[in-house]
């Protein structure tokens, strides 16, 4: 148990039996009435976004996440394989689990697994990655950087838009929130 004064970001609020994690909170003392704390939550299993807002210093069941960096090994064909790279344990973790992560994971690439009471909560991988791209239509002559894009896929099966001049085998910068193009990697 914590109050509402020891709400953080990132912190999993355990609420009528649903796990929540804190995205923003504002602590507010207005001039005449008791003070209180606006929250925006997050469903870790559902990604539903809702505001809540508590009375100042109430009481809040936080939930025990197990946060830990593990090494994405592979996918048996069904689940994704995670090993602990410290106890070597591995984890299968479901398609519905990891989500969108799976468009730009690379077998030993590091990610953080959360996990609550035995089963993994959600995969969370680094902000960016760099990945090559494996097809995309020639560039032609007169395509600059500041002209319009084009598909490309990945090494990973994504697909993403990239400006005109990339071509098959270059490295690029992906956002893995939302999947853009961050720019070219040497």
């Amino acid at each position: 148990m914590a109050t509402t004064n020891d709400l953080k970001n990132g912190i999993v609020l355990n609420i009528e039996g649903q796990l929540w994690t804190v995205v923003e909170f504002q602590h507010v003392k207005p001039g005449k009435g008791p003070a209180f704390v606006r929250t925006k939550l997050k469903n870790v299993m559902s990604g539903k976004v809702v505001d809540k807002t508590f009375n100042a210093g109430v009481k809040v069941d936080t939930a025990n996440v197990d946060k830990r960096t593990m090494q994405y090994l592979y996918n048996d064909g069904s689940d994704y394989v995670f090993m602990d790279p410290d106890t070597y344990d591995q984890i299968q973790v479901t398609p519905d689990v990891v989500g969108d992560a799976a468009q730009y994971m690379l077998e030993n690439q590091d990610a953080i697994v959360a996990r609550h009471d035995g089963s993994v909560l959600f995969i969370e991988l680094p902000a960016s990655v760099v990945l090559e791209i494996t097809y995309t239509e020639p560039g032609l002559q007169g395509d600059r950087s500041t002209g319009g894009t084009k598909p490309a896929t990945l090494e990973t099966g994504a697909q993403i838009q990239v400006p005109l001049f990339l071509e098959t085998g270059t490295k690029v910068k992906v956002d893995t929130r939302d999947g853009s193009y961050l720019g070219r990697v040497n």
